[in-house]
């Protein structure tokens, strides 16, 4: 239950809160996400499931709320906050702004952290090697390939920085671009950046960890959320069991587990890199010079030599139906994730000995580091046989996982796995084997909800069609199992603020002719208004009517694509300030976490509702599924999340309560199909002007 003593110091933080702000008004929406939030994780609805989803629109404060909700009562009950997010700009609000904003303010007490993962960090060893002389025991160091003279003077003035304390060692803060190049030489890996040995004690790295010890609050992103569970929780993060999670923009959640959940390895790719495994265990084996490194270093050979004749036979196989696998597409996706016998077969055997490989690999790596532990071996001869070794480590841990999902049997009432091959074509023709989930809510379920203390969801557009169904099912959450579900309304006058138009069009976007249409159309929706996004669902498309308007009408037309998204929002900003006519042209990428309020966006249109034709392997599978089931995959899965992008693109017209602007969207299907009344019920309540 939620104590009178909490309330309380919730209640004197918002007040304090009011009293630094000029003009504040306590806002009933905020208030409400406040009061649910804690209440849900203090036990009051469900002692067992301390969950609540949330859609906040635009403009209820959800950030502060969260924050306000969860972090009092955390403190109190010495639990650990975790805010992730699935953007970086959203990471940056609430470190530099937001909570910065919170502690000051409401008075109240607490430490906060930023999370990375550790591939954002410098390894202070592999600096000092890189720019030490060849004279030094160091400079075992060596180069993927040769640096160019500008590389080595950025090592050089990074190390110095970094002996000097005037950066910190992690590649964000660094004041200029580092190519990935240079910087995979030189950053953080799991392998050989290791706490307990000396030379790696004051790493970055290891001190960002500290740093995350010691804060109440953490801000990660999904990724680093995932890959924490993945390892079972409490192995980067705090234990599940002693956090409350806040996952804001949840919608972003089942895509980044079902990723994660996945795994892919080239055939070709792998006989190379399993050819090479005998080569390091004997290094490992002569360098440690210990009679308890013979044996895993045979085993390991054995294994092998073994897992190269299995891919081979696969690969015999796969090239002996290239003619069917490949006669029309570059891809091959098993119908219904079912393998051939074959490949089934030496997939159990794949992964049966891919698992024996991984444990006599970790069990030499594990003997090198116990051997530079105990000085038995120096650290600068061990350190590139404890990254090759973590390089096959690597590689073993996804090759075994894949060949896992390929040897499974489907369990006959959960969704099967999805499956397939791809045809690849660089210096080489190879075969990249593939295999993903196509449901995940159940691996979240195992992960996180059963294990955690509490969690929010929370995000503008987490419901499709108006109901939290879609989500529900793609979160792995339930509706009577005590979890909480809210959607609070933004305060903005829809009504008085923004019109949606909906215009008389000749041809519906499947049309050829649609595209002559938009180029005809768009010149007197655009002209006389001086800030407008249009949004399209296909680059093909426009780049075509940006080329015919720039001709025509001499638009100033900033392209997606043809610079980078920020330099395009700058440029847009600018010109706004100096009320001249701006107009930018994106597709999907724009219509989410876009912000440009006021005078810089009052125009906003859509060509085209967001519909996503199933192409990949992933969604073809999942539509197979549900057809196989008696479902219809267009009413399931197309238009929920048609619905969700358009909430989200329709998201970007109003940002703060002044603003005001109109959107017009050129789909007439919303008011021809059956589905169409649907999708505009869930968008804003806005004043409608449909034109028959």
């Amino acid at each position: 239950m939620l104590s009178d003593k909490i309330k309380q110091i919730i209640r004197d933080c918002y007040k304090a809160i009011g009293k630094s702000l000029p003009n504040f008004h306590p806002r009933q929406q905020q208030t409400l996400l406040i009061a649910e939030i804690a209440k849900t994780l203090a036990g009051e609805y469900s002692k067992e499931r301390k969950i609540i989803t949330i859609e906040a629109g635009t403009g209820t404060g959800k950030s502060l709320a969260y924050s306000l909700g969860a972090i009092p009562l955390a403190l109190t009950r010495q639990k650990k906050v975790c805010i992730s997010t699935a953007t970086v700009a959203l990471q940056e609000q609430l470190i530099e702004k937001d909570l910065p904003f919170l502690r000051e303010n409401a008075k109240l007490d607490f430490s906060f952290a930023l999370a990375k993962g550790r591939q954002r960090y410098v390894c202070a060893q592999k600096l000092a090697s890189a720019v030490s002389s060849d004279e030094s025991p160091q400079a075992g160091f060596t180069f993927a390939e040769k640096p160019k003279a500008e590389d080595i003077r950025t090592l050089q003035k990074m190390h110095q920085a970094f002996i000097n304390q005037t950066w910190l060692g992690d590649r964000d803060s660094w004041p200029d671009p580092i190519s990935n190049t240079l910087w995979l030489q030189i950053q953080s890996d799991k392998h050989s950046c290791l706490r307990h040995l000396a030379d790696h004690t004051h790493c970055p790295f290891h001190k960002s960890r500290d740093a995350l010890d010691m804060a109440d609050v953490l801000v990660v992103n999904h990724s680093l959320l995932l890959a924490d569970l993945e390892l079972g929780g409490g192995k980067i993060l705090p234990e599940p069991s002693d956090t409350f999670y806040i996952i804001d923009e949840a919608h972003h959640l089942p895509k980044v587990t079902r990723d994660f959940s996945s795994a892919a390895t080239s055939i070709k790719g792998a006989l190379d890199w399993l050819a090479k495994i005998q080569e390091c265990a004997d290094k490992i084996a002569k360098l440690i010079k210990s009679q308890s490194a013979i044996s895993p270093s045979i085993k390991l050979t054995d294994d092998a030599l073994e897992l190269i004749a299995d891919l081979q036979k696969i690969q015999t196989f796969i090239e002996a139906n290239k003619n069917v696998y490949f006669h029309t597409e570059k891809q091959y996706r098993f119908e219904n994730g079912i393998v051939p016998k074959l490949i089934k077969n030496h997939s159990d055997d794949l992964a049966t000995a891919s698992k024996r490989a991984l444990s006599h690999m970790n069990k030499l790596y594990n003997l090198l580091i116990d051997s530079v532990k105990e000085n038995e071996v120096k650290l600068y001869l061990a350190e590139p046989l404890l990254a090759e070794a973590g390089f096959f480590i690597q590689r073993l841990e996804n090759f075994q996982a894949l060949w896992f999902m390929y040897a499974k049997t489907d369990h006959e009432k959960a969704a099967p796995l999805a499956r397939w091959v791809e045809l690849t074509e660089g210096k080489r023709e190879d075969f990249l084997m593939s295999a993903s989930p196509i449901e995940v809510g159940f691996a979240l379920e195992d992960m996180l909800w059963s294990k955690c203390e509490g969690a929010v969801l929370c995000s503008a557009t987490v419901r499709a069609l108006g109901k939290f169904d879609h989500f529900i099912r793609q979160a792995g959450l339930s509706n009577n199992d005590g979890s909480q579900y809210l959607n609070v309304l933004s305060p903005f006058n829809y009504q008085e603020n923004a019109t949606l138009v909906i215009p008389k069009m000749t041809y519906e976007p499947s049309h050829e002719k649609f595209t002559d249409e938009l180029i005809s159309c768009l010149p007197a929706l655009l002209r006389n208004q001086k800030a407008s996004l249009v949004l399209f669902s296909s680059y093909w498309q426009m780049e075509k009517v940006a080329e015919a308007l720039r001709k025509t009408d001499k638009f100033p037309i900033q392209v997606q694509g043809e610079q980078s998204r920020q330099y395009i929002i700058n440029s847009h900003k600018k010109r706004c300030e100096l009320n001249k006519e701006s107009i930018i042209f994106g597709t999907q990428s724009f219509s989410e976490g876009l912000d440009l309020p006021g005078k810089q966006l009052t125009n906003l249109i859509i060509t085209k509702l967001p519909f996503s034709i199933p192409t990949s392997p992933i969604e073809e599978a999942q539509a197979e599924y549900i057809t196989a089931k008696g479902g219809n995959p267009f009413m399931s899965l197309s238009v929920p999340d048609a619905s969700k992008k358009l909430v989200q693109a329709a998201g970007r017209l109003l940002r703060n309560e002044k603003d005001t602007g109109t959107i017009t969207l050129l789909d007439r299907r919303v008011v021809t199909k059956r589905y169409g009344k649907e999708l505009l019920d869930a968008l804003p309540p806005f004043k409608r002007k449909i034109e028959y």
